[in-house]
């Protein structure tokens, strides 16, 4: 046997292990079930509930749709698609993450506090996302996204500011478009910001930075759409540069390892255990036949 080891923090959130329980009890009624997007950003997890039952349509569907029963993510929905459940008579089976809907709330809640009407509500996150999407929807979708300072020339510095997070976003990054905003910004401008990055994301970081100094080679499994396995396997691979990046299990077939290494097995947010517990088997898989 291979000296491997599987993380014992990495895997699936809270937030998602809620979405995927609701939709494993909602399809044990034996009922048809949608789901609005990709429930988890797993392509191989999707696949499995795609198995029991749960039929992913996306949002030119669901705008269609009549009279059914429909599951919303973890990431979380605009005001615009519980008006159109509410319209077309569906029912909705609600598992947008906690910490998502709070801060929803917070945004919104900003958005229609805001006295001056050149406030800017600015979110730190990836253009397009569905948790972003869901956010700036909360402020009629006049929110400005950024991805990286290089965003910056979108953001009038010289009119007051509000400076929120997608949850999965990196605290460093958000730190430093913090610095760099409290630099840059006119001096008689209003800058607030709001850390709301999840701490169970979060924490991740430097457990991944343990995880990858103890292990020689690093297989990082998750989703290619996961924002959050994309944050985590760089950062894994800036500590240890012998880190490999797979979807599935045999995707470690073309990966030319020294298996004599000790070999550690971790994940993002999105990633299921079972799927990590494929990669070690499949690796062991392969030392035999060697």
């Amino acid at each position: 046997m291979l000296n491997i080891e599987i993380d014992k923090k990495s895997g699936f959130c809270f937030g998602v292990v809620n979405a995927i329980s609701k939709a494993e009890e909602e399809l044990a009624k034996g009922e048809t079930l949608y789901c609005l997007g990709d429930i988890v950003h797993n392509g191989q997890e999707v696949e499995r509930l795609a198995k029991m039952g749960l039929q992913t349509i996306d949002y030119d569907q669901f705008a269609q749709l009549r009279n059914a029963k429909v599951l919303l993510r973890a990431h979380g929905e605009p005001p615009r698609i519980y008006e159109i459940a509410k319209n077309n008579n569906l029912t909705l089976i609600d598992a947008s993450c906690p910490v998502v809907l709070k801060l929803q709330s917070r945004i919104k809640k900003t958005y229609d506090a805001a006295q001056n009407p050149d406030t800017q509500i600015v979110i730190y996150g990836h253009i397009g996302h569905a948790e972003v999407n869901g956010l700036v929807g909360q402020t009629n979708e006049k929110a400005i996204v950024i991805e990286s300072e290089a965003d910056l020339d979108k953001v009038d510095l010289s009119k007051p500011i509000r400076l929120f997070s997608q949850t999965t976003k990196s605290l460093d990054g958000f730190n430093h478009l913090v610095k760099t905003l409290s630099e840059k910004k006119d001096k008689t401008n209003n800058f607030e910001y709001y850390d709301t990055i999840c701490r169970q994301v979060a924490n991740r970081i430097p457990n991944i930075t343990t995880f990858a100094q103890q292990n020689d080679i690093i297989i990082f499994v998750s989703g290619k759409k996961s924002s959050n396995g994309k944050v985590l396997f760089e950062h894994s691979k800036q500590i240890n540069p012998n880190t490999y990046f797979v979807s599935e299990a045999e995707e470690v077939v073309n990966l030319k390892l020294d298996l004599t290494k000790k070999i550690g097995i971790c994940g993002a947010t999105s990633t299921p255990r079972w799927l990590m517990e494929a990669v070690a088997e499949k690796l062991n898989e392969i030392a035999l036949n060697q």
